[in-house]
């Protein structure tokens, strides 16, 4: 009896030692479905690191963006793995702010990463942050809805085609909008979708010497052809809406079109969320025969902060949730049309993950259709397709998203609210330097 007590006390005391050594790493992402399933997996992480820990901190997609600049500019250390983007990559790198990722482990195989994906997360040759999924966008739509309309969706559509479409697909009395688009405010809310847009236009956000262009026709074009669209044939309240919020408007029937990130496509098509699962169609985003799509490049990526002091730890967490095993891990449990998409060159060679997602070429096809160093018809002094990558940016989109906004909204006019994006825009380049 003395001898089992003392094995108990012995098993509680080295229990308690683990517990006490054990690492605990916060982790900052985004409220998106991928994310939000990575959570539900992570048993199988711990169970292979039992000595670490994992704290979860999950964010709208603005408030994640604006908490994780202020920690890592304030290098507040709240964080220890940042899901950050394209954007901030390349910038926040520069600025010694990340670690690179240079201890994922040898099976990890970084070049099997979608080459238009890594290099907006490689700086002077180093891997600073793992792609967790990658993006473009594209056109998803109600195939029923375009057969009943008498028309049919070809894989490279026009933007007067799908106002065409909306006009036809559009039923309020059964409340179908035809077609659906961000209007939330923010620089990677609806100026994600814009700037995207706008390219195709011929818009620009900056001459070749940095002057704003926002008092030039292709931006009154594009934001004119977007609020008039959405005025006649997008759903109620549309300034309020973005990533998630339309995509629950797809997933219950009431979308006839939606353009927005190729992501979604594994969300619109599964039968247990959605209403039209067997019913979506999916074509490259819009162009007007200009040479430019109106589609973006994105990925959401895993990053660790330079002030991080469980570097060694948060590595480990960073190659498990971006490796391929984790990608058969989902499909395991949740079937290969799940998986996060966009990231790994030998996802797209898999044939059970051909047979299983229907949108898999056309995602393909859409991410190497945007070429972020020529992002534009005119030329431009910056790389970034939907965005502009220098710092300013990010205060400056939102800024300008909050313009647009309000003119979907009525709160304002097209020509105010470009000739206020015009003024912001001055002002900050001036501040910045770049202009006169």
């Amino acid at each position: 009896m003395k001898l089992r007590t003392l094995t108990l006390g012995l098993l509680s005391a080295s229990t308690l030692a683990f517990a006490a050594h054990a690492e605990s790493i916060t982790i900052a992402t985004v409220n998106n479905g991928d994310m939000v399933r990575m959570q539900t997996l992570t048993d199988d992480f711990t169970a292979k690191n039992p000595d670490i820990q994992l704290q979860w901190v999950t964010l709208e997609e603005n408030v994640l963006r604006e908490r994780v600049t202020t920690d890592i500019a304030t290098k507040g250390g709240q964080y220890d793995v940042m899901t950050i983007g394209t954007y901030e990559v390349p910038i926040w790198a520069k600025q010694n702010w990340l670690l690179p990722l240079d201890k994922l482990g040898d099976d990890y195989d970084v070049k099997d990463i979608i080459p238009a994906i890594a290099n907006g997360l490689t700086v002077d040759g180093k891997l600073y942050a793992a792609p967790f999924y990658g993006e473009s966008s594209f056109v998803m739509y109600r195939k029923d809805l375009m057969e009943k309309a008498g028309l049919t969706m070809p894989d490279a559509p026009t933007w007067d085609f799908v106002k065409q479409a909306a006009e036809k697909m559009t039923d309020r009395a059964n409340g179908v909008n035809g077609v659906c688009l961000r209007g939330k405010a923010g620089w990677g809310e609806n100026m994600a979708f814009l700037t995207a847009m706008s390219n195709s236009f011929g818009a620009r956000w900056f001459d070749e010497n940095w002057k704003p262009q926002f008092d030039q026709p292709e931006w009154k074009n594009t934001l004119q052809f977007y609020v008039d669209l959405m005025k006649a044939n997008g759903p109620e309240g549309a300034s309020s809406n973005g990533f998630n919020e339309n995509l629950a408007l797809f997933q219950q029937g009431k979308c006839g079109m939606w353009i927005d990130a190729t992501v979604a496509a594994s969300f619109v098509s599964d039968p247990k969320n959605s209403t039209v699962a067997d019913k979506v169609g999916y074509a490259l985003a819009p162009d007007n025969g200009l040479g430019k799509r109106g589609n973006w490049l994105w990925a959401w990526s895993l990053a660790i902060p330079a002030g991080t002091q469980k570097a060694d730890a948060a590595q480990k967490f960073v190659a498990w949730a971006t490796s391929k095993g984790y990608l058969e891990l989902v499909a395991s449990k949740e079937g290969w049309a799940n998986v996060p998409p966009g990231t790994r060159t030998s996802l797209y060679a898999n044939p059970e993950y051909q047979k299983a997602a229907p949108f898999a070429k056309m995602t393909l096809d859409s991410i190497n259709a945007a070429d972020p160093t020529h992002p534009t018809v005119k030329p431009v002094p910056y790389v970034g397709v939907q965005f502009v990558a220098i710092p300013e940016f990010q205060g400056l989109g939102t800024t300008v998203g909050q313009l647009f906004s309000a003119a979907l909204a009525g709160q304002t006019s097209v020509d105010d609210a470009l000739k206020q994006a015009q003024d912001a825009a001055t002002a900050t380049m001036t501040e910045g330097g770049y202009i006169q």
